[in-house]
């Protein structure tokens, strides 16, 4: 198995209030088949899909698949910028669950959590500056 992770799918209980939330955060949408929402990120896509489809095509209920103790992060160029991110998710419809603030190792972040609940850091490294392009790393690029 390669080293990267190539899509990332959220369950969701509806797709065009999800939808409406990733638009309002000024994402775009790429074509997709239906029953599927895509948005292209950086080497990665974000995929969103029915709940109750995706427990069908697991085999599970769809009770299974609430709660997951994962994070998703989205890196910001300046430290102002994690504020205004915070703001804007809170105007598209996000829950603020902590506000924009330093972090002990450097940093400064806040999180959020969409409308099905999926948590959302935004954080601001100074110790892993994003390429001209956006793109993470753990080491930052130069």
């Amino acid at each position: 198995m390669e080293q990267r992770v190539s899509l990332i799918t959220l369950a969701v209980a509806d797709m065009e209030a999800s939808r409406t939330f990733y638009r309002a955060l000024g994402w775009r949408e790429v074509d997709s088949p239906d029953g599927v929402i895509a948005f292209d990120l950086i080497g990665q896509t974000l995929g969103l899909y029915p709940k109750a489809a995706l427990a069908e095509e697991l085999g599970v209920s769809a009770d299974q698949l609430a709660g997951s103790a994962i994070v998703l992060s989205h890196n910001v160029r300046d430290k102002a910028d994690v504020a205004l991110l915070l703001d804007r998710a809170r105007a598209a419809g996000a829950r603020v669950i902590k506000e924009a603030q330093d972090v002990f190792w450097g940093g400064h972040h806040g999180h959020f959590a969409d409308p099905d609940g999926h948590v959302w850091e935004v954080a601001w490294n100074p110790h892993a500056p994003l390429s001209p392009e956006g793109a993470f790393r753990w080491t930052g690029y130069p």
